[in-house]
């Protein structure tokens, strides 16, 4: 009787990647998941023994204990073990722990990787398997164990000295001393003020006018720093003719940006779809390891999405030829193709750009099986990578210098006249889109229609949000692709960051943490030192350096400074602007013994006053008198703050009755025949709107507050904006253009 033959396993990271990879291998093969890492340093103890040359002690993870069983059983009856896990460090070390769990010859056990979940790709990493590459496994088993070094003996001198529960890393903590370092930029700078001026012109014989702004008076920058500079400046102009003194046409071409990496991704979803990085990396593993394509099944839609190079393989050049010639033209296709260069000194190239695995697969043809986010930023890599294969766009640019008395206007406008890859992806500012000026000639004489000038202060830098944070550690070779999105993370989740609309902000404890660290552990917080640190991991990677040695060039400086920050670092007391409501000493930010943050009385333990604390850190507000009448006994209302809002509380102890806070504006509702009133409300996103009390009967909306003022050239309401670059009033109505300077 014939021998069966056994079946070969395959060990991968997620069970939504198993799920794709056994439709692809069929029936020959098992595939399990390990669901992440399956071993890793012990929970409860340091687990490196730093006299041992840095030897880590390893524990399977208590909660992958039945899942390590499951492998091993799977093990025994499988001929061949491939282990499949993600195509970096990461996953070549999850790959190397999952090989000494399994009670298995290591003779058959076989590491195999591909960049993208394709019948071709999975096939040929099975036909070409190799061994574990322990470079990339020693570079991975140095940055734990120096982030368990940093790690475990810093943070409890942190407990000790500020609060327990606090944490410092490597690279989070360089990520908090930029956030920090923005602030106090912010905080010290000093506006100036300036006036912008321009004018709205027409060609004689036209009722269609463009605007020019001021640029120069007796030919040097013009320089407009008050009212009274401004005034002069309008009223010359209200008197003067206006002629065409220069006009310059120059052709240009623009090129399309390269293909997605995992950085660059991220700015692009956060400033186009406003996802976070962490909210975009998830979405983007889940269209690598696959979506259900009904009678498809399941199929991976993008490549790998932790990457940093634009590199792509010449069969997705080709197939991206064929089908930007087929859909859209020869011309659309450039003469040779395209092919970017690395950027930067600490580019892996370990990987290929992200990218769609099947280009046929356009966003429409797959929309039905996605959820919108899942939708939104597959047709966004999708048509980037399509664009970044395709012919450049031709730009025609005229710049009109136009002469009134003694001052310099100038104009601009861009006219593509071929779209090339923009026909794609268009990524032009709306306002670029839409400048655009007559056609005009020297010494055209020009009609006024109207001179403006606003009044402006200049802006401090703006704070970070997550895209620009992502891009100033790519810059300073903070990190790496796999590290962004959990840092960031890491340092909202400790309190150390808070995210005001889409700002991130350092909370007094993320301030008062950063400035010890910086005091006694400069290096910690230096991205120069940091970034030097990743340089030596790669080269871990690429065999030029002991992991080992690595670790102990760090660890001795680092032992020393320790040693001197416990004997010299005061106790620190995060004092807020509160008042005790006792003694009246400032409150303080304290840390229970299980974890949580409340305010304490900086007079503890003379006084112990206490009070909560909001998620954000921000304390809670004190409760406020309300106008309002409790119905059920006719006492006071006070405004108490709760988790999920404001509310209204009686001030009867013995009634006990509560209702939601509405915040009324007081202002009438503008719908013509409505006799309701504007209140605050909140969408089913939790953004805040203004809309009607008669709602359903009547549903008028703002989303900006209503300051109860008419337009003076339309009649709408007037709304309150407030920007960075300065609070406005503005109209209501998009198509009217009227906005004025808040006043103070």
């Amino acid at each position: 009787m014939a021998k069966t033959k056994k079946k070969s396993l395959v060990i991968v990271e997620s069970p939504a990647k198993a799920k794709t990879i056994n439709k692809i291998l069929g029936d020959d093969f098992t595939i399990k998941a390990s669901v992440g890492h399956i071993r890793d340093l012990p929970q409860k103890s340091f687990g490196v023994d730093v006299e041992k040359n840095f030897e880590p002690e390893y524990e399977i993870l208590e909660n992958k204990k039945k899942v390590a069983d499951e492998l091993n059983q799977a093990a025994k009856s499988s001929e061949d073990i491939f282990l499949a896990p993600d195509p970096d460090r990461e996953g070549e070390a999850i790959a190397w722990h999952i090989s000494h769990i399994l009670n298995k010859s290591k003779k058959n056990i076989y590491r195999i990787e591909f960049n993208e979940i394709t019948k071709t790709a999975i096939r040929e990493a099975v036909k070409h398997p190799r061994p574990i590459d322990m470079n990339r496994v020693n570079a991975q088993q140095a940055r734990r164990i120096l982030d368990r070094l940093v790690g475990y003996k810093l943070s409890p001198l942190l407990w000790k000295k500020v609060g327990k529960g606090l944490s410092a890393g490597r690279v989070q903590s360089v990520a908090v001393r930029i956030i920090c370092d923005r602030e106090a930029e912010i905080e010290a700078f000093i506006p100036q003020e300036y006036w912008k001026i321009s004018a709205d012109l027409a060609k004689a014989k036209s009722s269609a006018h463009f605007n020019a702004e001021l640029t120069k008076c007796d030919g040097k920058k013009a320089e407009i720093t008050n009212e009274e500079q401004a005034s002069e400046v309008v009223s010359t102009l209200n008197k003067a003719k206006f002629r065409v003194a220069k006009v310059a046409t120059r052709q240009t071409q623009r090129k399309p940006q390269p293909p997605f990496i995992t950085s660059t991704l991220q700015r692009e979803v956060s400033n186009r779809l406003g996802y976070s990085v962490k909210r975009t990396m998830q979405l983007a593993q889940n269209l690598y390891e696959g979506i259900e394509l009904g009678s498809d099944g399941h199929v991976g839609l993008i490549t790998y999405m932790r990457t940093d190079s634009t590199r792509i393989s010449d069969e997705a050049r080709d197939a991206a030829k064929d089908y930007i010639i087929s859909h859209y033209g020869r011309k659309y296709y450039p003469e040779q193709p395209r092919v970017y260069a690395k950027k930067g000194k600490n580019v892996q190239d370990a990987h290929e750009a992200i990218r769609p695995t099947y280009v046929e697969k356009t966003p429409e043809s797959v929309r039905q099986y996605l959820s919108n986010e899942q939708f939104k930023l597959y047709k966004l890599i999708w048509e980037r990578f399509i664009a970044s294969q395709m012919q450049s766009a031709d730009v025609q640019t005229v710049s009109v210098e136009i002469e009134a008395d003694k001052y310099t206007l100038r104009a601009s406008s861009s006219k593509i006249t071929f779209d090339g890859f923009l026909i794609v992806y268009d990524d032009r500012d709306e306002e670029v889109k839409n400048n655009v000026i007559p056609e005009l000639s020297k010494d055209d004489i020009l009609k006024l229609i109207k001179v403006n000038s606003s009044q402006h202060f200049t802006q401090p830098p703006p704070r970070y949000s997550e895209a620009t944070l992502v891009k100033a550690l790519e810059e300073l070779g903070v990190g790496r692709p796999s590290t962004y999105a959990p840092t960031i993370s890491t340092i909202q989740e400790r309190g150390y960051v808070i995210k005001e609309e889409k700002s991130l902000v350092p909370t007094a404890l993320g301030r008062t943490v950063n400035d010890l660290l910086i005091k006694h552990f400069p290096d910690i917080v230096d991205s120069a030192f940091t970034a030097n640190m990743e340089n030596n991991l790669d080269e871990v990677e690429t065999d030029k350096i002991d992991w080992r040695a690595v670790l102990g060039e760090f660890y001795g400086p680092f032992v020393e400074v320790l040693e001197k920050a416990q004997n010299e670092m005061e106790k620190v007391q995060i004092l807020t602007e509160h008042e005790c409501p006792e003694c009246k000493r400032p409150m303080a930010l304290k840390t229970s013994r299980w974890g949580s943050q409340f305010l304490g009385c900086s007079g503890y333990p003379e006084c112990k006053s206490t009070k909560p604390l909001t998620k954000d850190l921000k304390p809670v507000p004190e409760d406020r008198p309300s106008e309002e009448k409790c119905e059920k006994c006719g006492s006071g209302m006070l405004i108490k703050q709760g988790p999920f809002g404001e509310y209204l509380a009686c001030t009867n102890e013995e009634c006990k009755h509560r209702k939601k806070f509405i915040k009324k504006t007081g202002i009438k509702c503008p719908q013509k025949g409505c006799d309701g009133e504007l209140i605050q409300r909140k969408s089913r996103y939790g953004k805040f709107f203004y809309g009607c009390s008669r709602y359903p009967d009547c549903n008028f909306a703002l989303w900006n507050e209503p300051s109860g003022e008419k337009c003076p050239e339309c009649g709408s309401m007037l709304v309150n904006k407030y920007l960075k670059r300065g609070n406005k009033v503005a109209c209501s109505k998009k198509e009217c253009t009227f906005e004025k300077p808040m006043e103070d």
